[in-house]
């Protein structure tokens, strides 16, 4: 069954708890979003404060998706581009599907509901993300429209002795 997505929902305790829970969920599953296992909610709760705090400014929107039981399943950050020659972007952060729900197509759904979203932005003509490469997300985001674009090697460092390279990705929206 699909997710449901919602651009901009209510900043709720039940919204922020399914946030929470998502992103500890992912993380310790071997998720690269921020984070490497093990981490805790509350590990995690300063950085998602922080998207909060750039929702309520107006720089971030939060696009969510919902199981068929109304659980947060899978989320992704618009992040607008503050340079004033860059405003024509957005950057895509935080891009998590739960593990209970991987394999189902809902990661593909995530990335096209981000690109509509960008799409209804005034102004903007790509998406641009970042992931950490040795895990295969290149293939996945460029398997979803998305063009690497830069690399640099070494600059994720997840453990000592394990650096990462940090993989530039467009997806260009006309």
């Amino acid at each position: 069954m699909p997710l449901t997505f919602t651009l901009d929902p209510a900043v709720t305790p039940e919204l922020r708890d399914g946030l929470l829970d998502l992103w500890a969920d992912v993380s310790n599953a071997g998720g690269a979003v921020g984070f490497v296992p093990p981490v805790a909610r509350e590990d995690i709760r300063p950085s998602l404060l922080k998207h909060f705090a750039a929702m309520a400014e107006g720089d971030v929107r939060l696009l969510v998706g919902r199981d068929e039981e109304g659980r947060v399943a899978a989320t992704a950050f618009l992040t607008r581009n503050t340079h004033r020659l860059m405003t024509h972007w957005v950057w895509l952060y935080t891009v998590m599907v739960h593990p209970r729900h991987q394999g189902k197509g809902y990661g593909r759904d995530l990335l096209a509901a981000a690109a509509d979203a960008a799409r209804g932005l005034e102004g903007i003509e790509a998406i641009r993300l970042t992931c950490r490469g040795g895990l295969g997300l290149e293939r996945f985001y460029e398997s979803c429209g998305y063009k690497e674009v830069g690399r640099i090697p070494g600059a994720i460092r997840v453990a000592p002795d394990d650096d990462r390279d940090d993989v530039i990705m467009l997806l260009p929206l006309r």
